[in-house]
């Protein structure tokens, strides 16, 4: 195997493990919460509900 080869196979793993960890990091539920994979990062805490 040449130079080339080995670095086109080194991109591709590479690639594989960033595409993998984008996949298993959309999978995991967020706990701290919205729940979801919300990036508005509004602080919603000091709103109380409306009373009925």
């Amino acid at each position: 195997m040449n130079t080339q080869t080995i670095l086109v196979f080194l991109l591709f793993a590479v690639a594989l493990v960033y595409v993998g960890r984008l996949v298993l990091k959309s999978f995991q539920v967020k706990k701290d919460g919205c729940g979801g994979n919300c990036k508005c990062g509004v602080d919603f805490s000091d709103i109380k509900p409306a009373k009925k």
